[in-house]
């Protein structure tokens, strides 16, 4: 690279980055609402700039040269650098004040949000945060929160989700129930031990079968509709219940149970309401929060 790669332009770096993204320039342009040309003379000027061929043109087809494929994840960093300093910014204006109600699941209330909301904090001092820990759904419908994090998609047309990431989960039990109760070898092992429920023990039971793992009703010894309790039983060495790996991560002396056979997905949504999404609080803190917890 020569001395002008010190001075790259950020939208010819944009250009090329929606380039790849979108897989051709017309796409592209469309997106970035320029002309087809005007998008070709900024990726040429940004291979120029560079002294690079980030592509290989074969008619209207693009493909990445290997220096292309290196600067993609740097022109990435700096894409979510810039966003993070236009949130910042964002944030710290006097006019984004007001009261923003979150409502997520006990667990993820009591493990997530406290970190992510103390950036939003910094970021965002003027705007007030209410959390509400439940798994309603219908906290959002009546307008009793602004936003929600969910693990599973609402039906609702008026509401607008957004899928962060998928998470990892397992069944855990503590090394000391395992110790006295002995670690399930196979799958036959675990109707010999105790279960907690989260939620309603027939719906557990049901996703446990679905996984091909049959158990009948009275191993179900305990069970709670708050899901932070159902858990704090399980670190309590009380039996076997599900968590997702980061949370469960954060407890000692938690093993997993048959990982190969107990495997729980837990999708992250994140849900507003369509027609204040486009309110500058709301999108403000809804923007922090996808940011925080994917």
């Amino acid at each position: 690279m020569d001395k002008e790669a010190d001075l790259l332009d950020w939208n010819h770096l944009h250009a090329f980055l929606v380039t790849v993204e979108k897989g051709s320039l017309s796409a592209a342009a469309r997106a970035l609402g320029l002309t087809q040309p005007t998008l070709s003379r900024q990726v040429s000027a940004l291979e120029t700039a560079l002294s690079l061929m980030l592509f290989e043109r074969n008619g209207k087809r693009l493909t990445l040269t290997d220096a292309g494929r290196e600067l993609v994840n740097s022109v990435k960093d700096m894409g979510r650098a810039a966003e993070r300093l236009s949130l910042t910014a964002s944030g710290q204006r006097s006019g984004l004040r007001g009261l923003v109600r979150i409502t997520a699941s006990d667990v993820t209330s009591a493990y997530l949000l406290p970190e992510v909301i103390r950036k939003l904090r910094i970021q965002a001092p003027q705007i007030s945060v209410e959390i509400v820990a439940t798994d309603s759904i219908q906290d959002l419908m009546v307008r009793d929160a602004d936003i929600a994090v969910r693990h599973v998609r609402p039906e609702q047309p008026n509401l607008v989700a957004r899928l962060l990431r998928e998470k990892p989960g397992h069944f855990y039990a503590t090394q000391s129930y395992l110790e006295a109760r002995g670690r399930p070898a196979k799958i036959s092992d675990l109707a010999q031990h105790d279960w907690v429920a989260m939620g309603d023990v027939d719906r557990m039971r049901g996703y446990i079968e679905g996984m091909g793992v049959p158990l009948p009703a009275e191993v179900f010894r305990l069970s709670s509709e708050n899901s932070l309790v159902a858990w704090e039983m399980v670190k309590a060495g009380m039996g076997i219940g599900p968590m997702d790996d980061e949370i469960a991560g954060l407890a000692p002396g938690l093993e997993q149970v048959l990982p190969d056979v107990l495997q729980v997905t837990f999708p992250v949504w994140l849900v507003t309401h369509r027609e204040i999404h486009t309110s500058p609080r709301i999108r403000l803190v809804y923007d922090l929060l996808a940011e925080g917890l994917a």
